[in-house]
């Protein structure tokens, strides 16, 4: 195999031609790699994977607007962006773009705040580098001044991509994600 790219729905499996690569083998590598994953608890239901914190200043462009939206104060989105663990579906868009959603058994009441909220009807032609935003039941950093659609939250100042680090992007498809009111970080 030359490389794996893991999807919302799907696996990109790559493979040099000749290589004798067929069905039979890719399941036999996801088997191995499901059998060797890291689980997500400990037998007494603590979390075995730290997860990633970012802490946010939630003064985005679109922080009223995304509330209204999804029927709620800015207050209670917030709430709901900070009250939920994260998790990277799987990377993508540009470099060290990680598309999060809730966790596996999360509240409810918190999810659905995030699951009617739509891309914004416009796109933006720059998106500040540290943006942090949802859309579509996703949310995001944007790692890098870039194009986008989503409705802006706030700004984090944790750097998502550096292309002279190992590894060049904090998140990776799997990676568990809190964020945090950077208020309550700093004091």
């Amino acid at each position: 195999m030359s490389d794996v790219v893991a999807c919302a729905e799907t696996v990109l499996v790559e493979a040099l031609p000749g290589t004798g690569l067929n069905e039979l083998g890719v399941r036999r590598v996801v088997h191995d790699l499901l059998a060797s994953a890291v689980p997500d608890s400990d037998e007494g239901g603590s979390s075995v994977r730290s997860a990633i914190v970012i802490p946010v200043r939630y003064d985005g462009a679109d922080l009223s607007s995304a509330a209204d939206a999804a029927g709620c104060s800015t207050d209670r989105l917030v709430l709901a962006h900070t009250h939920l663990t994260w998790t990277v579906q799987f990377m993508g868009f540009a470099p060290g773009f990680g598309y999060l959603v809730p966790e596996d058994g999360s509240d409810p009441s918190l999810t659905a705040v995030f699951n009617g909220l739509p891309r914004r009807e416009e796109s933006r032609p720059r998106v500040p580098a540290g943006s942090v935003a949802v859309a579509a039941g996703y949310s995001a950093v944007y790692p890098r001044v870039s194009p986008g659609g989503w409705h802006l939250l706030g700004v984090t100042d944790t750097v998502l991509w550096d292309s002279t680090a190992a590894p060049p992007s904090v998140l990776s498809a799997g990676a568990r994600v809190r964020f945090v009111r950077a208020e309550e970080v700093i004091g």
